[in-house]
This record gives structure tokens, sequence and C-alpha cells, in this order.
């Protein structure tokens, strides 16, 4: 028999029975829609962490105080105040890798501006932090050196912060209070929205590094150093001589271990892919034993079906047809069931991905060889599922299949 008419003869028994081939597609349907949301979505959250971690600075490198260590008790990252303006200034002075450097000084506190208030986070930056962390202003501007020698109780908004304290007005040129400390808005940030991690960037308040230290802080540490490569290929060098600067400065010698940290965006891009790649694989390998299940329900369905068709399968093998093509049309029909079943769970798993992507405000990444493997791979267990059954049909004895009833 020609291979098209084998097809025509698959899609006339398939549509003889329609709603069993449909229960018979539906692990098939659900095994491949599931694989292509799991792995759109993950990959898709991967691309997201990776924008976060660009958006957070050019060639961002971190410096973190190190932590206490005492009776062989450690505190965690960041509990001793080792890092100091001396540090950043040195830094400015000696380092020739490094384009911008800026030191972050936190205080979290309540913020009053007339009869509206916000609890808030204000970091006490230099001017080159704009560059650093890639933020841009849209109203006002932004302080300058001369603010941050002076101690200038001036600052700049973020976005969500501007309209809590200010709804339906520009809040430049206003005046509030932080901790009781009068500040003059002189600036809007522009909108950077919520990172992939639920943190709201807009929420802060920017002020002259100087000002927060002395005026809202201890006036002796600082909690961060931001600094920028002077490109993505000295990464690695630039965090060399980071390093070595800072060490000189703490006056370490080379027995003692490091009392600060410097983490790249190149290792938060891989710890969070990380997490993301291992959950994406995990929830994709549970979800491809619906395609298991799948290919056993074929196998199951074509068994019966060759049971309910032994009559016909001893007609055919009585009037000429060969064992082969018995197997070739029983193969066709089990992979026509599986390949419909993956075009079907093709098309419901890019819905489900787009859907679950927009409820979750996470972005679906469709990768066009997830799809085509998917299509063989479908295609593959419909071949495989559907060759027991085949086999048993054409090796059924012509004589004995007449006498079926």
């Amino acid at each position: 028999m020609k291979f098209h008419k084998l097809i025509i003869v698959a899609l006339k028994s398939i549509a003889r029975n329609k709603m069993r081939s449909l229960l018979t597609m539906l692990g098939v349907i659900i095994g491949v829609g599931s694989v292509i949301t799991m792995v759109a979505l993950g990959e898709g959250s991967q691309k997201d962490i990776e924008n976060d971690v660009v958006s957070l600075g050019t060639n961002l490198l971190m410096v973190r105080p190190g932590s206490i260590k005492s009776g062989g008790v450690r505190g965690g990252a960041g509990s001793r105040p080792s890092l100091s303006m001396k540090d950043v200034s040195r830094l400015k002075q000696s380092a020739t890798l490094l384009r911008w450097v800026s030191a972050e000084v936190r205080a979290n506190g309540q913020v009053i501006a007339g009869n509206n208030n916000w609890n808030t986070t204000i970091t006490g930056v230099a001017p080159e932090y704009l560059s650093i962390r890639n933020y841009q202003i849209a109203t006002g501007s932004f302080f300058t050196h001369r603010d941050c020698k002076t101690r200038a109780k001036v600052a700049v908004l973020g976005k969500t912060v501007a309209d809590e304290l200010f709804p339906n007005e520009s809040p430049v040129g206003a005046r509030l209070r932080i901790r009781n400390v009068p500040f003059m808005v002189i600036g809007v940030l522009a909108e950077k929205g919520q990172s992939s991690m639920g943190n709201d960037q807009d929420d802060i308040i920017l002020a002259p590094d100087s000002t927060v230290l002395f005026r809202l802080s201890n006036g002796k540490f600082v909690n961060d150093i931001s600094a920028s490569a002077v490109s993505s290929e000295q990464m690695d060098a630039a965090k060399a001589e980071l390093t070595a600067l800072l060490r000189s400065e703490h006056r370490l010698t080379a027995k003692d271990e490091d009392d600060f940290g410097v983490r790249d965006q190149t290792e938060i891009i891989e710890i969070a892919t990380q997490v993301t790649g291992t959950l994406t694989l995990l929830l994709s390998s549970v979800a491809g034993v619906s395609l298991l299940v799948g290919g056993i329900g074929i196998m199951n369905i074509m068994l019966v079906s060759v049971t309910e068709r032994t009559r016909e399968i001893g007609i055919r093998l009585a009037i000429g047809a060969r064992p082969f093509d018995i197997l070739a049309q029983f193969l066709v029909e089990a992979a026509i069931l599986s390949l419909f079943g993956g075009l079907i769970g093709i098309l419901s798993g890019l819905g489900a991905a787009w859907a679950v992507g927009m409820l979750l405000g996470v972005s679906a990444v469709i990768n066009p060889t997830v799809v085509l493997i998917a299509v063989l791979f479908t295609s593959g267990v419909g071949v495989s599922f559907g060759f027991y059954p085949a086999r048993k049909a054409a090796n059924l004895n012509p004589i004995e299949a007449l006498r079926y009833e």
C-alpha cells in the first residue's frame, strides 16, 4: 500500500472513533503543553533576571563588609563594619580599571511631607551613582560633588516615593522631613519598576553620601561601595585591582582573610539562573511523565483497536496484504494520534505560557528548538508505543483472524 493511502486509511480509522481518539491524545496533549509551558516560563524568568541584573548597573562591582568572627562563631555577611569613606577615596584616586566609584550609606526612616508620610530607604551616594546604577532623572536635577562636600540637605525621590508623598503634583522644590531633618527635593528619578525578585526599585530616596552618613547614620562606616569597571572585558582585572587596593588600605597581611566581599554581575546571574534552571528542569521532568503516560494510553488504545479489527485484518491478509502493510498501517495510526496530540499540546502550551506569564508578570520565552524537539519526540512516542500493537496485528494468523467473533 502506498504511503498516502496508509495516511488516508489511518485518518478514517481515527475519525470513526472521535471521542476515543481525543481521549487517547489527551495524555500527549497535557505532557507536551506542560513541558513547553515550563520551559518557556523558566527561560523567561532567566531572561528577566539577567535584565534586572543588567539594570542594576554598568559593569557593576559591589563591595560589602565582611563578617564578624568571634570564638569560632561567624556572623552573617555585612555584620562587620569595615568600609569607610577613606576606602572610597582610595579607590577613586588609585584604581585605574574603575570608571566610577560611589559609597552607599543607607538609613531607613519615616519621611513626612505635609499631611503625607511614607517609610522608605534613604541611600547616600555620590553623583557617579546615577551612571553606575543606570538611573535616569525624570524631572529636576541630581546633586553635585559640591553638595556632597557641604553635606547639603537635598534629596532625589524615586517615583513610588514621589507618588506617595506628592500625589498629583510635582515634588521638585518642595520640602520634606526625614527623621525630623529638613530636606529639599531637587529631582525625581525615572521609573525603573519592579524587579523579578519582587523589589520595588522606585521606593527609594537618594541624597548626598556625606549628608546621610553624618546626619542620618553613625558618621563612621558606609554600608556598601558600588563601582563600575572600565569595560566588561576588564571585569576580572578590575575586581582584582579593587581587592588589592582595599586590602592595602585595611593593612591586611598575606595571611589575613578579606574583611570585605566583592561580587560582580556574573556571579549574581549565575546564582540566579542556576536556581531557576534547576526548578525548570525539575518541573519539566515532572511534566514529561505525562508524555510517558500518554504513550502508554496510545499503546492501550491501539491494542483495543487491534482486537476490534481482527476480522478486518484477517480479510486484508487473506486477499494479499503483507504483514508489513498491516504493521505500517497501525504504526501510521499511532504516529498520527501522537502527532496531532503533540500539535494541540504545543498550541495549548504556548497559550498557557502566555497566560501564566501575564498573570504572574513573568516573561515567556518560546524556544523554537524546544518546539521542534517536542514535535519529533511526540512522533517518536507514537511510533515507539504503537510498535507492539502493530506487530501483534501483523503477526495474526489470517485463518484465525477470519474466525474471530
